[in-house]
């Protein structure tokens, strides 16, 4: 067998053993595995990519008919003589990076109805206004317990 010129080039040290620098301390494995790691171009892509995608829904008008079994449900709250009425209300809480935003049902004791403000105020300090209420469960037993 003849051996072609450029196939022996690397002939006189491919057999030397594996130089060790003296100055220079061998990189450990978990440095070097980091140089081929996945290099992020454009930080924070991925967070808006997913905000992008977060769904949310749209505030549903209500119906005359609603409007006033609503209000009649709040001034039957208001004329109680009593506080601590435990309700359960169905509200609209906007989101606070996006238009739109999602129903929640929040259960607590009334401590006041605001009709100044035109809200709803829970003992444990949620402020509810009346336009984003779109329903209110009263507990005829009394109070939450809070």
């Amino acid at each position: 067998m003849t051996v072609k010129k450029d196939e022996n080039k690397y002939g006189d040290f491919i057999g030397l053993p594996h130089h060790v620098s003296s100055r220079h301390p061998r990189m450990p494995l978990p440095g070097r595995a980091a140089q081929f790691a996945p290099f992020a171009a454009l930080t924070g892509y991925e967070a808006a990519i997913r905000e992008t995608a977060r769904l949310t829904g749209g505030k549903i008008e209500l119906g005359e008919d609603m409007e006033q079994e609503l209000d009649r449900t709040i001034r039957q709250i208001a004329g109680r003589p009593f506080s601590g009425c435990c309700v359960t209300v169905t509200h609209f809480v906007p989101d606070a990076r996006k238009s739109g935003g999602a129903y929640i049902k929040t259960l607590g004791d009334v401590k006041r109805v605001d009709e100044y403000e035109r809200m709803l105020v829970l003992k444990n300090g949620v402020k509810i206004p009346f336009g984003n209420i779109l329903r209110i469960e009263a507990n005829p037993e009394g109070s939450c317990g809070e």
